[in-house]
């Protein structure tokens, strides 16, 4: 029986241990946030025994010691004008998503110009040039860059998209995805549970789906710009249209079954929602483990995401903040860039420039956290049942703390207005009242309840697609399929022309036996 017990274990080591894949991660993002959901799934395969290489502009928070992290850093005046785009997004305070990503448009060139100047760099492109390189399979981190899916080309290596958001019309292009504008919300709508899509939210669905349609074209024409500009050089290259139709599947950030919205997906949707939660948590720095152990009245947890800095909100909305924070009972640890200039001393509160976020939630002293209504905190406040005080900003932040409050799980004010009796009054509510913890504790073992976790998710699938070299046999047909094809416009006209004969003939044939009737009577009254 040990015998036996051994050889398994030997196997296991040999398959798994011995032959990891080759895996290229290219995390290019200029968003800290899209980083780490796409560094969580390339931790997951280093854990499994892959050799991962992640090409990245930004530096990773979350890393592994198997993963080869090759950096290309934004120079120090890049970083100063991203910072900059990040505030005056911010201050815009759209609360329409697509809206947000249409502003966002302008400063497009930039993030597409310093992409490229990464996928440009020397280490970068040793990795295809270098014929001793081979990878087995591509992870493109989706950042509006898809013109980056051209290394796969060059490495011959299936491609894996890894998005930050549930499924939605930005992505359909990729995988063929249906649009179902009837009974799927748009981004910035939720239904509740029992119930469909009123008449406003099924228009809103559907100019939703026509106004992505319009912002994905204009980023077609930038990727093409740049796919030019990366791979133009290689006569070997495919066009660009031709090169989009190799994505073997993709990575959401989402878990549509506890989250919704229910709606039909292809089989290259899979979904990861909760990557970057560990299944163990991590053991807290000694400063933050101390200062929630003696929080005899719990504690709060206060972070705006990685995007808005403490720098970029106005001095009046931090001291209101201060001011209500620093009179609780609560402890709170508050995520600060700046710890030279914080927003005042107070006993009850601690400040970092980067937080354990995931690994803070998971404490059973936090009773509260109060974050930007960003993707992947409020996922991470759901699985550990926290209930919540989202204070958005940008993006799809506004939608994300409408459909937590529909759900119960907490309240959202504006950030940018926030005044300081509503804070208190809010956070005081929260804390107060047991129906937010109550139903948000529920969720989270909805969240849990799945039949693989969201890292054992990740490794099957990548897998999955390594072993068949590609997975050609789970995109959609539309993938090929032109325009007129894909929407049926063809048989429509084709329809609309034999009704039009129909008429015309049915008109002729009506005329005919007028006349002939016509005719017969003449002669009657002839006779």
């Amino acid at each position: 029986m040990v015998r036996i017990l051994l050889l398994a274990v030997a196997a296991v080591v040999l398959i798994y241990g011995g032959q990891g894949a080759n895996i290229l991660g290219l995390f290019t993002s200029l968003s800290p946030s899209h980083l780490i959901i796409q560094m969580s799934a390339a931790r997951a395969l280093a854990e499994r025994g892959h050799n991962v290489t992640v090409v990245s502009v930004l530096k990773p928070d979350i890393t592994h010691k198997d993963i080869n992290v090759i950096q290309v850093p934004l120079s120090k005046e890049d970083t100063e004008h991203l910072s900059g785009l990040f505030e005056k997004m911010g201050k815009n305070n759209d609360k329409n998503m697509l809206v947000a990503m249409f502003r966002m448009f302008g400063h497009m060139r930039f993030m597409f110009h310093k992409i490229a100047d990464a996928l440009k760099d020397t280490r970068v492109r040793d990795l295809y040039v270098n014929k001793d390189n081979r990878f087995d399979l591509v992870l493109s981190g989706f950042a509006l860059n898809d013109y980056q899916m051209g290394f796969a080309q060059k490495l011959k290596a299936p491609v894996i998209v890894v998005a930050t958001l549930p499924p939605n019309p930005l992505f359909n292009y990729l995988i063929g995805n249906p649009e179902e504008p009837s009974c799927v919300p748009s981004i910035n709508d939720s239904v509740e549970k029992g119930k469909g899509l009123s008449f406003s939210q099924r228009l809103s669905s559907y100019m939703t789906g026509i106004g992505y349609k319009v912002f994905s074209k204009l980023a077609e024409k930038q990727n093409k710009k740049a796919y030019k500009e990366v791979f133009g050089d290689d006569p070997h290259m495919p066009e660009y249209s031709e090169m989009m139709k190799n994505v073997s599947l993709v990575f959401f950030a989402s878990h549509a079954i506890s989250e919704g919205p229910i709606r039909p997906n292809v089989p290259g949707v899979i979904e990861i929602g909760g990557i970057q939660v560990k299944d163990t948590p991590t053991p807290l720095p000694p400063n933050i483990e101390e200062f929630l152990g003696n929080a005899t009245d719990g504690a709060i947890l206060l972070s705006l995401g990685t995007n808005v800095q403490g720098s970029h909100l106005s001095p009046d909305t931090v001291k209101k903040m201060f001011n209500v924070l620093s009179k609780l009972k609560q402890r709170v640890i508050w995520k600060w860039e700046d710890l030279d200039k914080t927003p005042g001393k107070s006993e009850n509160i601690l400040y970092s420039k980067w937080l354990p976020q995931d690994d803070i939630l998971a404490h059973s002293k936090i009773k509260l956290f109060i974050n930007h209504a960003g993707k992947g905190g409020i996922t991470e406040a759901q699985y550990h049942g926290k209930p919540m005080l989202s204070l958005p900003v940008f993006g799809d932040q506004p939608a994300n703390a409408d459909a937590m409050v529909k759900k119960g799980f907490g309240l959202t004010q504006s950030l940018l207005t926030l005044e300081e009796q509503p804070f208190r009054e809010g956070i005081e509510e929260i804390l107060s009242n047991p129906k937010y913890s109550q139903a948000v504790s529920t969720f989270s073992k909805l969240y849990r309840d799945r039949p693989l976790t969201a890292r054992e998710t990740v490794i099957y699938w990548s897998e999955y697609v390594i072993r068949h070299h590609g997975a050609a046999h789970l995109q959609s047909p539309l993938i090929h399929m032109s325009f007129v094809a894909a929407n049926n416009l063809d048989v429509y006209v084709l329809l609309a022309i034999i009704f039009v004969v129909f008429l015309l003939l049915t008109k002729a044939v009506v005329k005919f036996i007028i006349r002939k009737l016509s005719s017969k009577t003449k002669k009657v009254k002839k006779q």
